[in-house]
């Protein structure tokens, strides 16, 4: 296949016959590199969560306006590389990594009311072979052949992630308990970090619903402690840390707009369709390590290959670039940045959005 296969919208994604030279190399050239590193994970998580919390005491400690927002800003893009190890937790194997789904939750996702329940069992049917991109793929929408005004519709509404974080854990989970049919509607429309609003998510799994009662339970007990400490502290405190998870969730938005190119209209799609639907921003930029951390600049490397952890997709596109050359299919999901990305969605918008 030309390597600009991937470069004409429209009917292109529905039925490519799958490159199985590509999908070989995949599977022959990556076997040693499926083990999750807990000297790489710990470390890195760690001192992701450390940096944003030092940058959010910074933000509420100084009077200055500059230093606030720069102290902000540091803060957003440490807890935005901390938070998105939720991905490899919806990957790896129960029992990879001891102990690191515990700390993760208690460093990171409760506090920010983001834990790994709302992606385990959910994230995974992104990756069904028969389910993506399809109304049954929670992290889909045809957003290339959507109106212009939903993208910037689409980035913005995550603005009010934490106002609706705090809702759902502060309100909408203590009333569920003497409530049985909000508890339900919860647990299918809130309970899950999808942007696909036709998506309602099923009843926990056995092995699952031990984890959602803990951590529902903490998150539930730290956002109402949130709120009330608006009684001690006051609302500053409160809204700044409000502020810099709505920069982090809008940074998460952005990165998720140019994850795909979301051309694909509903139809069932080939491993190799669906690999072409997305994409990878390799080096030699590196601006990308910042608006896609934890391995997300590798996202279709990632759909070919979702066992690999992150620390080890860098090696893996190096053989698969070696290994296929460059006018292989390889080459059709490898995009230069967000800005050509974004620019690619907001034409085809302009050109015949639908919805």
């Amino acid at each position: 296949m030309p390597k600009d296969a991937a470069s004409t919208a429209g009917g292109w994604h529905a039925q490519i016959a799958d490159d199985k030279d590509m999908l070989r190399a995949a599977r022959d050239l990556t076997k040693d590199l499926a083990e999750a590193r807990g000297r790489i994970f710990w470390p890195d998580m760690l001192i992701s969560a450390g940096l944003g919390y030092a940058g959010l005491v910074g933000a509420m400690a100084v009077s200055s306006l500059p230093l606030a927002l720069f102290f902000g800003l540091i803060s957003a893009l440490a807890f935005y590389r901390a938070l998105m190890f939720i991905h490899e937790l919806s990957h790896i194997h129960r029992d990879a990594l001891p102990g690191f789904r515990l700390g993760w939750n208690l460093l990171v996702g409760v506090p920010m009311l983001t834990p790994s329940f709302m992606y385990e069992g959910v994230h995974t049917l992104h990756h069904k072979r028969t389910q993506y991109g399809t109304i049954a793929d929670p992290e889909y929408l045809p957003l290339a052949l959507m109106k212009p005004w939903s993208l910037p519709a689409f980035v913005l509404v995550a603005m009010l992630l934490p106002i609706a974080l705090i809702v759902r854990f502060a309100v909408l989970v203590p009333l569920g308990l003497i409530i049985p049919p909000l508890r339900t509607l919860v647990w299918q429309r809130f309970s899950s970090l999808a942007i696909n609003p036709e998506f309602r998510r099923a009843a926990p799994t056995d092995k699952l619903r031990g984890r959602v009662l803990w951590q529902e339970a903490l998150g539930s007990v730290w956002a109402i402690a949130l709120v009330a400490s608006t009684q001690v502290f006051g609302w500053r405190p409160l809204l700044i840390a409000m502020a810099i998870l709505s920069l982090t969730a809008v940074l998460n938005q952005l990165r998720t707009l140019v994850a795909h190119l979301w051309e694909n209209e509903g139809e069932a799609m080939t491993v190799t369709a669906q690999f072409l639907d997305s994409v990878n921003v390799p080096p030699p930029g590196f601006i990308a390590e910042i608006w896609a951390p934890v391995g997300l600049r590798y996202h279709a490397l990632h759909h070919l290959m979702p066992s690999i952890p992150y620390h080890s997709l860098p090696e893996a596109h190096r053989r698969l670039n070696a290994e296929l050359g460059g006018e292989s299919t390889y080459q059709g999901a490898n995009h230069a940045g967000m800005v050509p990305l974004v620019a690619r969605i907001a034409r085809s918008t302009m050109g015949g959005g639908k919805s």
